[in-house]
């Protein structure tokens, strides 16, 4: 589908028919439009600027930002003050937030007095804030209207309202009061006050609440609408669901780029620069290349015992992998618990006595395997030297406890993040995984120097 339509727009291109261009991009659905803007992305200019200002406005809020960028740099003066004037507050904030200060203001002076102040008051808030994504538009009306009044407002200025599905039902200097979901009116005598349709069951977002926050709240109640209120409950806008998408998948993202150990990219992976794709892994590279290091460190300190049980060097990368596998594991589950509110940083005694437990229950799992695994082999081979019991019992003990550490270090430093006011995130995988190598050997030395004691006590004390 999509590739006959490409070609059917190459041939009205090449014809230079504009009309039939125009007709065939408008009856085109917006998504179709925004697929035939990344197949042919020198074409997006062309396209926003030939299609109807309702629909260009349409299309040019569904792109991602660098997208939108480079197609803006490159429209007439004409449609740029078209399409800045009829975007949505919430997508004309989202896009300006993200250009340059000098940029912003020029974009700015096209709006009229009245556009131009609410941009600026939008702009004002924090960049994760839930005042970017409000709009203004709504449809509010006093308690003391009945549902004709009510029905009269609505088809008055319901065209102007972001969406009509939720009324927002305002007190004296513009409290709010309540919201009530359009079919309930429509399903009652005309007559009925709207002060016997409130049902006190009111939740609101505040403007100063994180995105994050906003999410969640919708994701638990099943909204498509949430008034946003200042401190004093004063109805400054509305959030809608479509926004709270785009910002979910972001944040989605961004989690996972950070979990992979590197920083979020504020950009399509095909899109960004090379050279600032690198100084967006290099950072990370470089503090867990350092800390790796320290497992070198850590080998030189028990460098005699290595020299008299040479055996012992054969399961490093065993012991290694384990630890960093069991805390990649637990931090992933609590970032994702985290970020999907099943666990806040009050929880976090009983998160580590869970994964006391089931740490020590895939310790013991591994542990006996790898036991198993020595013993089976010491039967055939004589690889393991003199003492492959003991080796054995070094390794099963081993695991036990660096699956263990593995498991707490994993799930706790989130929520030591998150208790710092941190992204939960930035203790990513890699991280943890470091952090449990590094320490992971020092208890696999140290248990074999417990275990094999009366191997290596006589040799090294000659």
């Amino acid at each position: 589908m999509m590739e006959e339509m490409v070609e059917q727009i190459e041939l009205l291109i090449e014809q230079k028919d504009e009309q039939q261009l125009r007709d065939y991009l408008n009856n085109l659905n917006i998504s179709d439009v925004e697929e035939l803007i990344d197949e042919l992305p020198e074409y997006g200019p062309l396209f926003i600027e030939t299609l109807n200002i309702n629909r260009a406005v349409n299309v040019f809020r569904i792109l991602d930002f660098p997208t939108q960028e480079r197609i803006f740099k490159q429209l007439p003066g004409t449609k740029i003050t078209e399409i800045i004037t009829e975007l949505p507050p919430d997508d004309r904030t989202a896009f300006l937030g993200e250009l340059h200060g000098d940029t912003v203001k020029a974009l700015i002076l096209h709006l009229s007095a009245a556009d131009r102040k609410e941009t600026l008051s939008l702009l004002g808030y924090k960049e994760d804030s839930v005042g970017r994504l409000m709009t203004p538009d709504y449809i509010a009306v006093k308690k003391t209207w009945d549902v004709n009044r009510v029905l009269a407002h609505i088809r008055q200025y319901g065209k102007n309202s972001e969406t009509i599905d939720v009324i927002y039902v305002l007190g004296d200097k513009g409290v709010l009061l309540d919201d009530i979901r359009i079919r309930e009116i429509l399903l009652v005598d005309p007559d009925t006050k709207i002060s016997q349709l409130m049902d006190g069951r009111l939740i609101a977002l505040k403007a100063t609440d994180p995105q994050e926050e906003a999410i969640n709240i919708f994701r638990m109640n099943n909204r498509t609408a949430l008034p946003v209120t200042d401190d004093e409950d004063i109805l400054l806008g509305i959030v809608t669901v479509d926004d709270i998408l785009w910002i979910a998948n972001e944040e989605y993202t961004e989690d996972i780029q950070k979990i992979g150990g590197t920083e979020a990219l504020d950009e399509p992976y095909l899109d960004i620069n090379l050279f600032r794709l690198v100084r967006k892994r290099v950072g990370w590279l470089i503090i867990l290349f350092l800390s790796e290091m320290l497992t070198s460190t850590a080998m030189q300190y028990f460098n005699d015992e290595i020299a008299v049980v040479i055996q012992l060097t054969f399961f490093i990368p065993l012991i290694m992998s384990s630890g960093g596998n069991s805390g990649s594991q637990a931090s992933t589950l609590i970032i994702q618990a985290m970020a999907l509110g099943e666990v806040t940083i009050a929880d976090w005694w009983r998160v580590m006595r869970r994964e006391i437990l089931s740490g020590l229950m895939l310790g013991a799992i591994l542990g006996i395997i790898g036991f198993l695994r020595i013993i089976l082999w010491s039967t055939f081979s004589t690889i393991y030297g003199a003492h492959p019991f003991l080796i054995a019992l070094t390794v099963g003990i081993s695991l036990i406890g660096i699956v263990l550490w593995g498991s707490l270090a994993g799930s706790m430093l989130p929520i030591l993040m998150k208790r710092l006011k941190l992204d939960p995130a930035t203790s990513s995988a890699p991280f943890v995984a470091t952090l449990v190598d590094v320490t992971g050997l020092i208890i696999y030395f140290s248990m074999a120097l417990v275990v094999m004691h009366s191997v290596l006590h006589p040799v090294l004390k000659h």
